[in-house]
């Protein structure tokens, strides 16, 4: 009776103890059902991002990988002409836009990016050229422009876009930046996806700072500065001042707040105390972001009241407010 007892005590510890092992290693997998279950989730800067969204999610819905629904937002975006995003955004000081865009794929850690880029209609797709089919991250400028063309990129004449602009050109008081100066737009998209595996994307793109001296290169197409994406905690992206992201990677920031448990709006904020810690400006940063974990949480923060973005899943698409932070703000936020 003993010895039949204590067999059937290893038999039930035995089948215990393997279940809690199956338990533990499918941990991973009953997160993907979650999401299958909930679908995708999308998010993006400012009210302008809602239809990006909304063409993302369709895009998904219709076999696309979370790749793919990032490049197909930012597209439309690019021309839509309601934005500073793409050749419809304002010029540099000589008249031509410069683009810049990046994207980040979260499995593989893949990434790329073009910067100063002049003609190209789409420049989050020359970004993702350059991410699959070369062996760099970034290309610049005129080998931007070229490799767009040699890709089969519809590429326009700068020419053209200049003479586009004259107007505009002439009546500007002052055609350059000064030292101090903000942008009187900073409109990039950036769109983030996490679709129902579980696996993340995301992308930026960029006309810039508004009469910006030729060859300024902002944070949008730097990885870990407008973007970065980590497929194993979450992404963040930013839009605004560039130079004031650019000087503190402040995208790569936000996420490694959400590893370190913080939710998506608390790692966009506590990210923002820091920068504004450092910086000479404070809280006067003209910063914002978004940012989205592995579990499908959202958030945004941004030192401009109400900074809007737009966040879409199969079940309700809208424009919300971010998390507003200011001087009070940051002196609330103390040793945090």
């Amino acid at each position: 009776m003993t010895q039949t007892t204590r067999r059937s005590f290893l038999h039930q510890t035995t089948l215990a103890a393997a279940a809690a092992a199956v338990g533990a290693g499918c941990s991973s997998t009953t997160s993907a059902k979650h999401l299958t279950k909930r679908g995708p989730v999308i998010i993006s800067t400012w009210g302008f991002g809602k239809p990006a969204n909304e063409l993302a999610l369709r895009t998904l819905q219709g076999g696309g990988s979370a790749l793919d629904a990032v490049e197909q937002g930012i597209r439309l975006v690019e021309v839509s002409g309601n934005s500073s995003v793409g050749l419809s955004g304002k010029p540099n000081a000589a008249g031509v836009p410069q683009l810049d865009a990046c994207i980040m794929n979260g499995p593989g850690h893949q990434a790329g990016s073009v910067a100063g880029v002049e003609g190209v209609v789409h420049p989050i797709s020359a970004a993702r050229l350059v991410m699959e089919k070369t062996p760099h991250v970034m290309l610049v400028g005129r080998g931007a422009r070229w490799f767009s063309e040699q890709q089969g990129l519809k590429v326009l004449d700068p020419a053209k876009d200049e003479a586009s602009y004259k107007a505009w050109l002439a009546a500007r008081e002052k055609p350059s930046p000064g030292k101090g100066d903000k942008p009187d737009n900073h409109d990039t998209v950036t769109l983030i996806v996490l679709d129902t595996n579980g696996d993340l994307a995301g992308g930026c793109s960029t006309s810039g700072w508004s009469g910006k001296i030729p060859g300024r290169v902002g944070d949008s197409p730097i990885i870990g500065s407008g973007l970065y994406v980590d497929n194993e905690v979450g992404a963040a992206g930013a839009t605004g001042l560039g130079e004031n992201v650019m000087r503190y990677c402040a995208s790569y920031a936000v996420v490694e707040n959400m590893r370190h448990g913080m939710s998506p709006t608390e790692a966009c904020a506590e990210a923002i105390r820091r920068i504004a810690k450092t910086d000479p400006a404070g809280m006067d940063l003209a910063i914002n972001f978004i940012a989205i974990n592995k579990q499908g949480e959202f958030g945004a923060a941004g030192t401009q009241a109400n900074f809007p973005y737009s966040i879409t899943t199969p079940e309700f698409s809208e424009v919300r407010k971010g998390q507003p932070l200011s001087q009070s703000t940051q002196k609330e936020g103390g040793n945090e």
